[in-house]
């Protein structure tokens, strides 16, 4: 079954500008899509200027969900409240769950070069959202791959990956050649969303580009289609049907 045309929409990232000045492409959380349960937030940020990400994410406080990081490229330092400490580097990742509260900050710990990866805010239900923060960092090395038909994933969260949440997500970096086509199914319940970050994909006939986000729900697979070299990132989560207060 492929997914119709008025179970899917297609909404591009918009510029904004976090932290301390940082910009990055938002394309949950803002005015033309406030959260897609249990997503919050979805920021892409990409720059090789220094003076676009130097100056970082200071001290900052969170409370009641989790924020996932995944570094492409670059180097940066997350310190925490609880006294965690760790170093994200290219292909990485890290989730840290805000649950009752925490206080942390993600420093660039580079002066020259490209900083590039995204940062995923997802709710925790309502019986969650009291209890203990926690923290966990997941090396490059130590991320699943598979290869297979021209279409190379990285497994990051999900039944392969090695990041834990106590929410079900799936979340993978998806590198598809030239020419190859992409399926990929849908498990029950769940809806979620593809974002373009290089690359030319077709989907239904309509042209999915660098930026762009497909979102998807009631589908049982969603097919892409690679017209040239392209890289994407695949979120799919169960919603909670729970009220999201956000701010």
């Amino acid at each position: 079954m492929n997914v119709q045309t008025n179970q899917t929409r297609f909404i591009p990232a918009m510029e904004t500008s976090e932290g301390a000045g940082v910009t990055v492409h938002r394309t949950i959380g803002t005015s033309a899509l406030r959260n897609y349960d249990p997503f919050m937030m979805l920021d892409y940020f990409s720059s090789d200027n220094p003076d676009d990400y130097i100056a970082g994410f200071p001290d900052h406080p969170h409370r009641g969900f989790i924020t996932l990081t995944y570094m492409l490229d670059g180097h940066m330092l997350h310190q925490d409240s609880m006294g965690n400490k760790g170093d994200l580097l290219s292909g990485g990742a890290q989730w840290m769950k805000a649950a009752s509260g925490v206080i942390h900050s993600e420093m660039p710990q580079q002066t020259e070069g490209m900083m590039r990866g995204f940062q995923l805010w997802i709710n925790l239900p309502k019986r969650l959202k009291q209890i203990d923060p926690q923290y966990q960092q997941v090396d490059a090395a130590d991320i699943p791959e598979t290869m297979e038909d021209g279409v190379r994933i990285r497994h990051i969260v999900g039944t392969q990956g090695k990041v834990v949440l106590q929410t079900p997500v799936i979340y993978q970096d998806i590198q598809i050649s030239a020419g190859n086509n992409y399926t990929f199914s849908v498990p029950d319940n769940f809806s979620g969303l593809v974002y373009v970050v290089d690359g030319d994909l077709n989907h239904e006939s309509q042209k999915l580009e660098n930026g762009k986000t497909l979102f998807f729900a009631d589908v049982r697979e969603v097919s892409l289609q690679a017209s040239n070299d392209s890289h994407l990132m695949l979120c799919m989560g169960a919603p909670h049907g729970e009220p999201i207060h956000q701010h």
